[in-house]
């Protein structure tokens, strides 16, 4: 691997990420493709990593296949977190969805195809989303795929899509799903930084429905560090296989805002029940057998101790949170038909 295109670099997973991947291989080319939507933030790379020759950052689309096209010559190595990736905003428009991430991936992926002989490893980063509530406990890669909503649908339309091209083509792609993700640089939209944030102001937390969705919740470090297993491991054990990225164990809601009020300090902060959004889904647990057995990785960081640093992260930069609070809750059409703020 002499250089990277990293899609999506300076979102919240891709950011950190990048820290990660630039500490861990001192001479690789690093090359950033992000459109800077309202998720990607340039600030979510210090200035060292924008200042390191190392390092090139390019404000564009993956859906547009000139920009795409250019820069696929300049690397041997592609990984793609680019995506719209709220379920909210996707229940209330969704055209962006299936825009990015569906059209975007084509692009990705057919100029990968284009470039097959420069080109060594792709890897997708898709979602746990894309199979729906859980059937089976844990969820093997073999679940079926039955998304929710429309975004959990547009990231299963680039999840197959990837798997065709490696099917039809024998691109070297590699199809990641990582479960619920929570860190450093996540926008305030998610479920974990808007409970944080909440508590650390004494306002009101409010859960869709009883509380009771339970979800496998992942410290990004630990995804991070997953994903550049992915890119380490021989080509010929992880090139056309699907992964899951999680714990194994799976927290509901309810607990999961109890726990953070405590960490923060504050246990009597209210915390309100509003009708459940449409499209939710129950439970998310992973199967941790396959990343184990291909990667030889499992999650090392607890829910807790992934609480306390997250915690720590958002009590500590309140200057980079602050000005997103205006976005902080997004709007969804019931089922009902009524829109409200969520």
């Amino acid at each position: 691997m002499e250089s990277i295109l990293i899609t999506g670099g300076a979102g919240f997973i891709g950011s950190n990420f990048v820290r990660a991947f630039m500490q861990r291989y001192g001479q690789v080319e690093v090359h950033v493709l992000d459109a800077l939507t309202y998720a990607g933030n340039p600030e979510n790379l210090p200035s060292e990593i924008h200042q390191n020759p190392r390092f090139h950052f390019w404000y564009g689309n993956v859906c547009n296949a000139g920009i795409v096209s250019d820069l696929m010559q300049q690397v041997d190595t592609v990984i793609h977190f680019a995506a719209e990736s709220h379920v909210a905003r996707s229940i209330y428009d969704n055209v962006v969805f299936f825009e990015t991430d569906v059209i975007g991936t084509r692009v990705i992926a057919d100029q990968v195809l284009r470039n097959r002989k420069r080109i060594k490893r792709f890897v997708h980063i898709s979602t746990s989303e894309v199979y729906g509530s859980a059937l089976t406990q844990p969820m093997t890669e073999q679940h079926p795929l039955m998304p929710f909503s429309p975004y959990a649908a547009a990231k299963c339309g680039a999840d197959r899509l990837v798997y065709s091209y490696a099917k039809t083509y024998g691109i070297p792609a590699v199809i990641v799903r990582p479960f619920n993700q929570y860190g450093p640089f996540q926008h305030l939209e998610k479920c974990i930084p808007r409970f944080i944030t909440s508590a650390l102001d004494g306002k009101r937390i409010t859960l869709h429905g009883d509380g009771s969705a339970a979800r496998d919740w992942c410290y990004v470090d630990d995804t991070c560090d997953a994903l550049m297993k992915v890119l380490e491991a021989p080509l010929d054990a992880v090139m056309g296989e699907v992964i899951n990225l999680g714990t194994g164990t799976a927290t509901d809601i309810e607990t999961l805002s109890h726990a953070i009020c405590e960490q923060v300090g504050r246990p009597s902060v209210p915390i309100d029940h509003i009708e459940n959004r449409p499209g939710q889904v129950d439970l998310h647990v992973s199967s941790t057998d396959k990343a184990e057995r291909l990667l030889g990785w499992r999650a090392r960081t607890s829910l807790e101790e992934g609480l306390a640093r997250t915690i720590d992260w958002y009590r500590t930069n309140q200057d980079w949170w602050r000005k997103l609070e205006w976005m902080k809750h997004v709007p969804i059409t019931m089922t009902s038909g009524q829109v409200v703020m969520h």
